[in-house]
């Protein structure tokens, strides 16, 4: 079974200093239809202007991942790291018993435009802590590079819950056939550029949801960036 989810049928919200877009159910935008996709919880669009952030705040018992598409986020936390991260770049974050930090867009003339998005961890509780790496776009043209695991596999971030998120660029490249376990749910996210997956045209923020399919088809990317989300149904154990 396949879902589309299209961009514009998001929540969206305006702060002013911060636009974003909700995949899933977040603050004001409240859906019972979409409240989260297997252990996945959340992906927001953020789009920060120049010079603002998100002030100190705490999260627990949740594993947060950052991936910067434009601009630069600057982070503090609790535990001591401080560090800006860039395009190409992938922040983890694990709550754990608890945790505080801060994100802010320091360039004074350049939007930070940024994913942010929470999977539930396998279990609650356990000790906060932080993963930065880069990924060059060379390792992720027309291939899906393994960006976080719950293993590190293949010099992926790691993390506490039973995820795994693949990047990829895709311009005029061959078609790519990628087997799916149909035991699980696959979420992609198509982050900019156009492309073709299953037979589905998408464009930038559109989505598909797949249940007991194997395989993914992607074609006709036109300047694509996707993110694919190999996830465990709710539930469910590594």
């Amino acid at each position: 079974m396949i879902r589309l989810r299209r961009a514009e049928d998001r929540g969206h919200a305006d702060h002013g200093w911060l636009r974003s877009a909700h995949s899933f159910s977040f603050g004001s935008y409240q859906d019972p239809r979409h409240m989260g996709f297997g252990n996945l919880r959340v992906i927001n669009e953020d789009r920060v202007a120049p010079g603002t952030g998100f002030a100190t705040h705490g999260h627990r018992d949740m594993e947060i991942v950052s991936v910067v598409l434009d601009g630069t986020l600057g982070h503090q936390d609790s535990l001591g790291h401080g560090s800006t991260i860039g395009r190409g770049e992938v922040q983890r974050m694990s709550a754990g018993t608890g945790i505080r930090h801060s994100e802010h867009n320091h360039e004074q003339a350049r939007e930070t435009h940024f994913l942010q998005i929470w999977f539930l961890p396998d279990a609650p509780g356990g000790e906060p802590g932080y993963e930065q790496r880069h990924f060059p776009d060379s390792e992720k043209q027309g291939r899906l590079r393994l960006l976080v695991s719950p293993d590190g596999a293949e010099g992926s971030v790691s993390m506490g819950a039973d995820a795994r998120l693949y990047g990829g660029l895709f311009n005029r490249d061959p078609a790519l056939d990628w087997d799916l376990d149909d035991t699980r749910l696959t979420y992609v996210h198509l982050v900019r550029g156009a492309m073709t997956i299953n037979g589905q045209p998408l464009k930038a923020g559109d989505a598909l949801l797949l249940e007991r399919e194997p395989k993914l088809r992607l074609e006709d990317g036109a300047d694509a960036e996707i993110l694919v989300f190999d996830l465990a149904p709710l539930g469910a154990s590594r």
